[in-house]
């Protein structure tokens, strides 16, 4: 794996996960701390903004070809959706309604699950490719 590869998952985790705190504050008013989750969310997406000049820089642009599907890039598309949809489930089960103390723990261990399966989807695919050829 590149360093500029392993330098975009560490932004894009880093920044996702300030993004989100900060929306937590902003969303939930019994944290009163709504100016301060609006700036937290500011700057984590400035982290996530960060992202793209590095990435442009690893991966420059190729011409525009008939190729056959890439089952790889699907699977991957797909199994990040499935993981944002699952850490998605956790952080409903803890923000919805007057969540209990199992809801909380249910939500938090589904949304680390998410999480690293987000986190993990990329070294995978790359590992997958790389057996391919």
């Amino acid at each position: 794996m590149k360093k500029e590869t392993l330098l975009e998952i560490i932004l894009g985790t880093i920044g996702g996960l300030v993004f989100a705190i900060g929306m937590c504050m902003c969303l939930l008013p019994e944290w009163n701390m709504f100016t301060a989750g609006v700036v937290t969310t500011i700057i984590g997406f400035i982290i996530l903004l960060c992202i793209i000049p590095v990435y442009k820089s690893s991966h420059p642009k190729k011409a525009k070809e008939n190729k056959p599907i890439n089952w790889g890039i699907v699977l991957t598309w797909t199994v990040g959706v499935v993981g944002s949809l699952i850490m998605g489930f956790g952080m409903s089960k803890i923000l919805v309604g007057n969540a209990s103390t199992a809801d909380m723990v249910v939500g938090l261990i589904t949304g680390v699950v998410g999480l690293v399966i987000c986190v993990l989807n990329y070294p995978v695919y790359a590992y997958i490719k790389s057996n391919k050829e």
